[in-house]
């Protein structure tokens, strides 16, 4: 499966309504959803985010230049929200998935599809 088609199906299952594949290092764009794009200090932020996660705790986490309250950071996943809309991120052994869920969707179902997603990419090496 191409890394499009692994972003189209998070879409496709109406929990998220854009999403993006980065390599884990940060420095390239797998597959992502139209319009939907990181400045490279965001995706700087998201990969140190990982490792150290007091920079997120300190000025917030940032997407598509809207900022969101940090709910959760470790070393596997870090979990952003503004008003009724979030975002779940995912580092993988290759990957880093990013899947933003909009109003009306339960924080917690986005959560379990973006999640999913990671457990398969490292079961299979990625």
């Amino acid at each position: 499966m191409s890394w499009q088609a692994y972003v189209d199906n998070l879409v496709a299952s109406t929990k998220v309504d854009k999403a993006a594949i980065y390599s884990r290092a940060g420095d390239s764009v797998w597959a992502q959803s139209v319009g939907f794009s990181l400045s490279t200090t965001e995706i700087s932020e998201i990969v140190s985010g990982f490792d150290n996660s007091s920079g997120l705790q300190a000025k917030g986490l940032h997407a598509q230049g809207i900022k969101y309250f940090l709910l959760r950071a470790d070393d596997r996943s870090i979990y952003g929200k503004k008003g009724a809309e979030g975002l779940v991120i995912v580092r993988t052994k290759q990957t880093i998935l990013i899947g933003h869920y909009p109003e009306g969707v339960q924080p917690g179902e986005a959560t379990k599809i973006v999640e999913q997603l990671a457990d398969y990419l490292i079961s299979v090496g990625y």
